[in-house]
């Protein structure tokens, strides 16, 4: 597969529905991230759904998740390689209304679909491949309140996401209390442990140890580390369900037309195998790092005194959700959540046998809670 074949967002591509904007940082050096490099501008790819009320109370942002984007409702087409990532949550009298409410969701700093990450280019015409920022979850936060200030919302109604999502809702939360009345915070904890940290680390190493990776600076190589892309998502596809959702889909059924002991692959190994292609026909293999080492550093209490000191100053009001069956964010870290904020509703539990990736699939579950919330 060469890199025309690779699915990230570039100048000329059909926009969609996407709408870009050039945001400067506070200072002269532009933005300023955590591990010390800055950007003097950041190029905003995001979209927006329904209309901003005369006092510009109703605005909400949803936060995608790792290989998500700004498209989190409506049909795939021209710009849009897929459909809305929420389309059974967001839309006219679903539970984020928007009919009712002006939704905004961006694609994250450091990602694939329009937003500047290692597959943009700088001043010179250079993709940043290598040369690309280190960032966390609260730089790319950053990024999200200039986009704030841009459109003139001061206080968001509410921020909603999950995964990584989830993340920069909580960033939200911690760092700019004043900034969102209520926040929705589904399948994630207040820092990344050890086990996510393990199984982040190992998706990394698969696509740096592929050849075709060239440090990072692959673009114009005519090829890419697309193997070892596809297998970090094949580890990752594991971890965001469940065992036994893959003993009653798959067993140890063989592949059609295929026997195991005879060199062929058992049905699951076809399964993750094609979701690591599909993934690599829309993603970019550097922003995979970029990002999944970004939820690696995660951790509100970093240089604010620690999680529980951190959580306890967030005044809006909080809903959690957890995934009972979630094995990669499980639900002891949401109650970790629950235990040590203030100004938190009791845990909100969604019943589901597909594990992490109930957030986006539990739709009517997760609808009913985030209406309540909204709601209240």
């Amino acid at each position: 597969m060469n890199s025309e074949h690779v699915g990230y967002w570039r100048d000329g591509d059909e926009p969609g529905h996407r709408q870009f904007v050039v945001l400067r940082g506070r200072d002269e050096r532009g933005f300023r991230f955590e591990a010390g490099d800055s950007l003097a501008s950041v190029t905003v790819a995001y979209e927006t759904w329904g209309t901003l009320n005369a006092t510009r109370s109703n605005a909400i942002l949803v936060e995608h998740a790792l290989t998500g984007d700004s498209h989190v409702t409506g049909p795939s087409g021209p710009g849009h390689l897929t459909k809305g990532w929420w389309d059974g949550v967001v839309g006219p009298g679903l539970a984020i209304d928007t009919s009712r409410f002006y939704v905004v969701c961006p694609n994250v700093l450091g990602g694939a679909q329009g937003t500047t990450g290692p597959s943009s280019r700088d001043a010179t015409g250079r993709h940043f491949g290598s040369r690309f920022p280190r960032i966390t979850i609260r730089d790319q936060v950053d990024v999200e309140v200039a986009l704030a200030d841009h459109l003139g919302i001061t206080q968001w109604y509410a921020v909603v996401g999950g995964s990584m999502g989830g993340m920069r809702v909580l960033e939200w939360a911690v760092g700019f209390p004043s900034r969102l009345a209520s926040a929705v915070v589904l399948a994630v904890g207040a820092a990344s442990t050890a086990d996510e940290i393990a199984l982040s680390s190992l998706q990394i190493r698969a696509i740096r140890l592929d050849p075709g990776f060239c440090g990072g600076d692959y673009y114009d190589t005519g090829t890419g580390p697309y193997a070892g892309m596809a297998l970090a998502r094949g580890i990752g596809h594991f971890t965001y369900r469940t065992s036994g959702e893959f003993d009653v889909r798959f067993g140890r059924m063989e592949q059609d037309g295929e026997t195991a002991i005879d060199g062929g692959r058992y049905a699951i190994e076809s399964y993750l195998e094609y979701q690591g292609d599909k993934l690599v026909r829309r993603f970019d293999p550097n922003s995979y790092v970029v990002l999944s080492e970004a939820m690696n550093y995660h951790d509100v209490g970093r240089g604010r005194g620690g999680i529980k000191e951190a959580l306890n100053s967030v005044t809006s009001v909080v809903t959690v959700i957890s995934i009972d069956s979630d094995r990669l964010y499980p639900p002891r870290l949401q109650e970790e959540l629950v235990d040590l904020m203030a100004n938190v509703r009791p845990l909100q539990t969604v019943r589901s046998s597909v594990g992490h990736d109930g957030f986006l699939l539990e739709s009517t579950q997760i609808g009913r809670i985030i209406e309540a919330a909204l709601r209240g």
